[in-house]
């Protein structure tokens, strides 16, 4: 089935992306809640019309992307962790840690927009991703460091 997503889904697409899904995800998950409609050719047309008059703002947003991007290209990170002797970490290290870095840095970045791959669960380097557009995205390097009490 197709759909036009209202609103970005991750590992599906963005806002205003037409996406081809299963039967059942579209019509359980996506269209109750609010997450998409049904790609009928009226709705194509109206998308067509709407991304046409926000062409403008689009490309705003995405210079405002870029903007935050340059801030961030020349950051790296230092987190603390309660560890273990052998370097565990007690629990992990998440995206709001990370969140709360970059905010002690004075760069406000939403916590979903920080995609960490591979679990954070021992002392080291880390390479975190922040999405900031689905055209703009940077890595930052993350060094997990032992707390010492």
């Amino acid at each position: 089935m197709k759909v036009i997503l209202i609103e970005d889904v991750a590992n599906l697409g963005y806002t205003d992306d037409v996406v081809t899904v299963k039967d059942g995800f579209a019509r359980n998950f996506l269209i109750p809640q609010k997450k998409a409609v049904i790609a009928s050719e009226p709705a194509l047309k109206v998308l067509a019309e709407n991304k046409r008059q926000r062409a403008h703002k689009l490309e705003k947003i995405k210079d405002d992307a870029r903007s935050v991007a340059e801030k961030l290209a020349g950051i790296s990170l230092v987190i603390g962790a309660k560890t273990s002797s052998t370097g565990t970490i007690f629990g992990s290290v998440t995206n709001i840690q990370v969140a709360e870095e970059l905010a002690k840095q004075g760069i406000e970045i939403e916590r979903k927009k920080i995609i960490i791959k591979e679990h954070i669960k021992e002392v080291g380097n880390y390479t975190v991703t922040v999405n900031l557009h689905k055209d703009v995205s940077v890595e930052i390097p993350v060094e997990v460091i032992s707390e010492t009490d």
